[in-house]
């Protein structure tokens, strides 16, 4: 019987010495967030503006717990994306399950947000308090990626404690690897809710699995 730890608690080091995880060489793996995405619409920019400062007066009494994160942050960018409606699925707190057979062990863990398209898992979206940096959050995200029940597809994430914003991707096959993006912040000049948004739009193109 293997030994079923939590993901919280998996390291990035364990993911490499069980599954043999490594980062792509290939900067091209992960090139969809680097690509030129279309421009955001008046609204949606001026949707955005306003999310970023309901956040922004949240954090003057910190801190700023995950169901703050998911409310004022989430919620809304998950509307704008369009994952409310067809040909999308949302689930939250889903239930998930990684086998590591050579470490004799079972990462298990609940998805905070899961966008599904068909049978392919689109966004895993792991949001955590303001406090906590989300590069704590990669080594659980990945797993939650890794355990796609889809192998063939890889799977993308985003992780965000509200003011940072980290996307990754994943795959299996050929061999297990994953990249990322990088760090997205609300503290940087302008609103980058806006390449936020364009993003998710990139990686979950509205089609029928």
């Amino acid at each position: 019987m293997s030994q079923a730890i939590a993901a919280s608690e998996v390291t990035l080091r364990l993911l490499k010495e069980s599954l043999h995880l490594q980062a792509a060489p290939d900067q091209q793996f992960f090139s969809e967030w680097q690509q030129n995405t279309p421009p955001l619409s008046d609204l949606e920019q001026q949707s955005l503006d306003r999310v970023k400062l309901n956040f922004l007066d949240l954090l003057e009494d910190p801190p700023v717990l995950e169901n703050s994160v998911k409310l004022v942050i989430l919620a809304p960018l998950l509307d704008l994306a369009g994952f409310y409606r067809r040909p999308f699925r949302i689930t939250t707190e889903t239930s998930t399950n990684l086998e590591l057979v050579d470490a004799g062990m079972t990462i298990r863990g609940r998805i905070d947000v899961l966008v599904v398209n068909g049978l392919l898992w689109l966004v895993v979206i792991e949001s955590k308090r303001s406090d906590f940096a989300v590069v704590r959050a990669l080594p659980q995200t990945l797993a939650y990626l890794l355990a796609n029940p889809n192998p063939p597809q890889p799977t993308f994430g985003l992780i965000t404690n509200g003011t940072e914003y980290l996307f990754l991707k994943a795959s299996r096959t050929p061999s297990p690897q994953y990249a990322t993006s990088r760090l997205f912040s609300l503290f940087n000049p302008g609103n980058e809710l806006y390449p936020v948004l364009a993003i998710l739009k990139q990686i979950t193109p509205e089609r029928s699995l």
